[in-house]
């Protein structure tokens, strides 16, 4: 992947941005390709909109994704509320159909940092589905998927604090090449099985979970009230 093509970074911190990882297949071959998925949050009442569906670039198993992460938000945060945002979640420079949800917990993590103000490291990129109460499911293609941000930070430079955040039930799985072994052994490139987005937020935001959704609770409860006056 060349690096003036597509903006994706592999070192600091950012907020609002994270690295999904997605498949891409050319007949027989599967590559893993890295994507930059973003999130912004504004004050409304139509909660998580996504841009792909808007722009009928969304698959069935995408928009499931997407209304999942609705019911995870409603559980976790409108037990006394309701939500009071608008949450648009993009994959930046995708041009064709996106589909299936193993992108789901790296979406929910944008709208989190872009909720709280936190940054999300970049250094880290995360695959995996998640559930309304917060578990992190398997996925396909874990291979390909590891593969193509390794490739990517080593074209980057290798920091030996990069990695990959993946779902700890796909560990079983993991057949990879020898390069990206070696790089893991030596710890120049890091592997996080997760089974909780808990886990994986403290990973990627470098804070307790507990301050994460403390701080989401209070920023729902600003914009509810900001709403609230609108509407009077």
């Amino acid at each position: 992947m060349e690096k003036k093509k597509y903006l994706i970074s592999t070192r600091g911190k950012e907020k609002g941005a994270v690295n999904g990882l997605t498949v891409l297949s050319l007949g027989d071959t599967e590559f893993g390709r890295p994507v930059r998925i973003t999130a912004t949050v504004g004050l409304g009442k139509e909660g998580i909109l996504d841009i792909e569906r808007e722009a009928d670039l969304s698959g069935p198993l995408h928009t499931k994704g997407i209304l999942i992460l609705s019911g995870f938000f409603t559980e976790r945060f409108a037990q006394e509320t309701p939500l009071s945002l608008n949450a648009k979640v993009v994959f930046e420079q995708t041009y064709s159909e996106v589909d299936g949800d193993s992108a789901s917990a790296a979406e929910l993590l944008a709208i989190l940092s872009s909720l709280t103000g936190f940054s999300l490291r970049q250094d880290l990129a995360i695959t995996g589905s998640i559930n309304q109460k917060g578990g992190i499911q398997a996925i396909g293609g874990i291979n390909s998927k590891i593969e193509g941000f390794f490739r990517l930070c080593k074209a980057h430079g290798l920091t030996g604090r990069q990695g990959v955040i993946l779902p700890l039930s796909n560990l079983s799985e993991l057949n990879l090449q020898e390069e990206v072994i070696q790089a893991v052994e030596r710890k120049r490139f890091h592997l996080y099985g997760v089974e909780k987005i808990g886990e994986a937020a403290e990973l990627l935001f470098g804070r307790a979970y507990e301050e994460i959704e403390a701080r989401v609770h209070n920023r729902l409860k600003e914009l509810h009230r900001k709403l609230d006056i609108e509407d009077r």
